[in-house]
């Protein structure tokens, strides 16, 4: 069993790493994730106890608290870190003043410094504290009790035993500063959640006999009627039942247009009414609408990290405790060998400690999936992990599903070849039909067939009056014998037969998307060498319909379990992107290496099959989805190459002795603070 835990006050991605180890000790508790972003909790349990004990362990956890899920994107004011660094200001410039112009005694600045190193370090040194016994339970654990907080007491402290007071003091206040600089970062990227958090509308005016009531978007339920005035946000996924209504769709579609959806049309919730006032029927429970599954999407994403993010996180774990043993060594071996000038070489070891502490990647790099997760999802992509990210930043082919995909999925009746009883055999079988096609027959009045099946790929068989009733593609008929007439053009021809003998057809018409052309060339222009079509329909439909696009190949005549099959072949050529809409496009979905699926007219088991989804059905965020992912992955390997690059410039430094100690702190801070501020380059435009 999983769950997920909401919590407050984990304010840095190392003590995110102490917890997840703490928890993975837990037994019965498997696959613990603690996000210090989002401040989230993922684990699974196999026991209520397991839960209990998890529970009690997080809740006890520094000044960790569990909330109900919105309590921590409340802003944070960072009062209490302002207070101490203020404090030790106040007490570190008069000791420097003094120690400068060599007034009084030198016991004087040093108090002073000492009373700076306690005000901006008391916090660092309790938590130093509270790792001690966590360290040593269940066995050593060198990774939580040698963690940044340690390696700065140990820096300051050996400053002031070398008696340089003035580097013991600014050690610890430059790395409050700078601890400080990174919360408020980590904030701004929470307050991104914040924002997404406002999709959701806080209340729903539902109308009812007696009248109009609000309540919570939560209570209402499918078929009910609302009203949603100007200005309000859409409750939950609605029909217009009269009128005209102007969407603002920007929230979830990331385009500032506003959007006319006429009487029959559906409208998505975190949407905003920007016209008249309007009656919707609500088509589903505000927890399975739009908003809902981007909030959902966004804030579970962290679950799936990507390889550098898996890679930065056990690199950490290992990565302090040997940078404090080769410290130790420099400080005791090299003196050896240098008639034991070790007043010389504990400063180098000192600085070479400080300069390795792994701040800037460990939070630099999940900043950067996360921001690049929630970039996304402002512009209506959904993506499903940060791992997904990567791989779609490495695709070189794609392809599509046809109907509903790169045509709107929007059936309507062109002609009917046979007479009237073709449509009424046609729409009695269809009614039975969950098949997107079926929404051409809906207005047309007739009683369902007494059975009906589905033949996968071809079409349906029913019973009508008694007599057996084929409806479907030229393949069903040519299947069974059956001599028919084929349809020529664009329009899909549903062909008619009734024991046997072929009565007619009925031609459905689909429109090519509006926006699907400017689509397939912005995935040209993305790096896309390859672009196909796999699909159901004949070739010449297929040809015909889609002649506007921009399409390298038609795969045609393709039933569901062939489509997979084209997949691999296409793989070979670069990794593949498959966008599709429905229950048919599932296998194929799977077989390639990342998928898309239409968020609003997607079928549920697509959009649980695939890694991305589109929440406003638009084919044009796809290429901004590309562009933003190859912009992640570029930024996350910047980051490493900075952090790792100057550090091993300044630890070299260090072991020369060209640098103190202050410059040692600052320069580690400096790392870091650039790599976040790079990271958040994400919230940037994409072009």
């Amino acid at each position: 069993m999983q769950k997920i835990i909401c919590i407050k006050n984990l304010d840095c991605a190392a003590c995110a790493a102490e917890l997840q180890e703490e928890l993975a000790q837990v037994k019965g508790i498997t696959a613990p994730e603690v996000d210090f972003v989002t401040q989230r909790v993922r684990l699974s349990y196999e026991t209520e106890e397991a839960l209990k004990k998890a529970i009690d362990l997080i809740s006890h956890f520094e000044e960790v608290e569990i909330t109900d899920g919105t309590a921590s994107f409340k802003r944070e004011r960072h009062l209490k870190e302002l207070i101490s660094i203020a404090v030790a200001l106040a007490l570190f410039i008069p000791a420097l003043i003094l120690e400068l112009t060599g007034t009084g005694s030198e016991w004087i600045p040093f108090g002073l410094y000492l009373g700076a190193f306690a005000a901006a370090g008391w916090s660092v040194i309790l938590n130093a504290c509270k790792n001690v016994p966590k360290a040593f339970r269940g066995g050593l654990h060198l990774g939580l009790l040698l963690d940044e907080n340690l390696l700065m007491i140990i820096a300051a402290a050996g400053a002031f035993a070398l008696r340089e007071s003035m580097e013991g003091g600014i050690v610890m206040i430059l790395y409050q500063i700078g601890e400080l600089l990174q919360s408020m970062a980590v904030g701004s990227s929470r307050g991104a959640i914040k924002r997404l958090m406002d999709l959701k509308s806080s209340i729903a005016i539902r109308i009812t006999e007696n009248g109009q009531e609000e309540i919570a978007p939560e209570q209402l339920q499918i078929g009910d009627t609302v009203l949603i005035r100007k200005g309000d946000k859409i409750p939950a996924d609605c029909i217009l039942l009269e009128g005209v209504a102007a969407i603002d769709t920007k929230s979830i579609t990331g385009e500032a247009y506003l959007r006319e959806v006429n009487a029959g049309g559906e409208i998505l919730s975190g949407c905003v009414n920007t016209g008249n006032a309007v009656k919707a029927e609500v088509l589903r429970l505000a927890s399975e609408s739009a908003a809902a599954k981007i909030l959902e999407l966004v804030e579970n994403s962290a679950s799936q990290k990507a390889k550098p993010e898996k890679f930065i996180t056990k690199f950490a774990r290992v990565y302090t405790p040997v940078v404090v043993l080769v410290a130790l060594l420099v400080a005791i071996v090299p003196p050896l060998f240098d008639g034991n000038r070790f007043d010389e070489w504990i400063p180098r070891a000192l600085n070479f400690l400080v300069i390795s502490c792994p701040c800037a990647l460990v939070i630099s790099v999940p900043l950067t999936y996360f921001s690049g997760v929630g970039s996304l999802a402002r512009r209506g992509v959904l993506a499903k992990g940060a791992v997904y990210l990567d791989r779609l930043a490495g695709v070189k082919v794609a392809a599509f599903d046809k109907t509903g995909t790169l045509t709107e999925g929007k059936f309507s009746i062109a002609n009917v070849n046979g007479g009237e009883r073709v449509l009424l055999l046609a729409a009695a079988a269809e009614k039975n039909s969950s098949h997107p096609l079926a929404q051409a027959f809906s207005d047309v009045k007739v009683k369902g067939a007494q059975s009906c099946e589905e033949l996968s790929g071809l079409g349906l068989s029913a019973v009508v009056d008694g007599k057996t009733v084929l409806v479907g593609s030229g393949r069903l008929m040519a299947e069974r014998g059956i001599q028919y007439e084929a349809v020529a053009g664009s329009n899909l021809a549903v062909y008619v037969a009734e024991d046997g003998v072929f009565l007619g057809s009925v031609e459905i018409e689909d429109r090519v998307r509006t926006e699907a052309a400017d689509a397939l060339n912005g995935l040209k222009k993305a790096g896309i060498k390859h672009i196909a079509v796999l699909t159901g329909d004949t070739r010449e439909r297929a040809e015909t319909s889609l002649s506007v696009l921009p399409v390298d190949e038609i795969c045609a005549e393709l039933l569901p379990d062939e489509k997979p099959k084209h997949a691999e072949r296409l793989k070979e050529n670069g990794t593949l992107l498959y966008v599709g809409d429905g229950i048919n496009d599932t296998p194929v979905m799977t077989a390639s290496d990342i998928s898309f699926a239409m968020g609003g007219l997607g079928s549920d088991a697509a959009i649980e099959t695939s890694d991305f989804v589109l929440a406003g059905d638009s084919l044009s965020a796809i290429p901004k989805a590309i562009k933003g992912a190859k912009k992640t992955r570029k930024i996350v390997i910047e980051n490493i190459l900075l952090s790792i690059g100057i550090k091993i410039g300044l630890m070299a430094l260090s072991l020369c002795g060209v640098i103190p100690l202050w410059a040692a702190v600052l320069g580690d801070t400096g790392v870091m603070l650039l790599a976040v501020l790079n990271s958040m380059r994400m919230r940037l435009k994409i072009k």
